[in-house]
């Protein structure tokens, strides 16, 4: 199975997902400062990395998990599906894709943050409103991640990709 969690910008609340996903954060207690800067690629990225695939690493279960920035894009996750079927079907490939998109967590704070932080490269501002919206969210990121992994687990044996949207975890 292959997992992809995938937003707007690819590097926040997908990296704390991927970073929950591969059992590197606590699950107990909300997130610290030093551990939310320490996950890799957190407000990393740049946003010429939109649309590129990040290798994160190997679960538990040996399964590959990705992170996709994607942009304002509605398009991104459907062609990205359209091109795993038919991958899937050339290479009689059975290996399940899962699509889970983290947009939904993303609190306010955090979108602020983001495009001060990115776009308009004022880090001293927006900095401190990410760590706060990551702080905010990481409870349901955590929960996220919980909810696609036992999606992917209950999945039907036809289903070769699955898109999970997610809209359940709004912050």
């Amino acid at each position: 199975m292959i997992f992809i969690y995938n937003d707007y910008g690819g590097t926040h609340t997908t990296s704390l997902a991927a970073a929950y996903h591969l059992n590197q954060l606590p699950t107990n207690r909300p997130l610290s400062t030093e551990e939310i800067l320490g996950v890799n690629y957190f407000n990393k990225l740049k946003t010429s990395d939109m649309g590129r695939l990040i290798f994160h690493g190997l679960d538990e279960n040996g399964n590959p998990v990705y992170t996709l920035g994607r942009g304002s894009s509605k398009n991104v996750i459907p062609a990205l599906s359209n091109l795993s079927h038919i991958l899937q079907d050339k290479y009689q490939n059975t290996e399940p894709i899962v699509f889970s998109n983290t947009s939904p967590t993303v609190p306010f704070v955090m979108t602020i943050g983001g495009f001060l932080t990115k776009r308009l490269k004022l880090s001293a501002v927006g900095d401190p409103m990410l760590l706060t919206g990551a702080k905010q969210c990481c409870n349901l990121i955590r929960e996220l991640v919980l909810h696609t992994k036992q999606t992917a687990a209950s999945r039907s044996g036809t289903e070769s990709v699955i898109v999970i949207d997610n809209k359940n975890f709004s912050s």
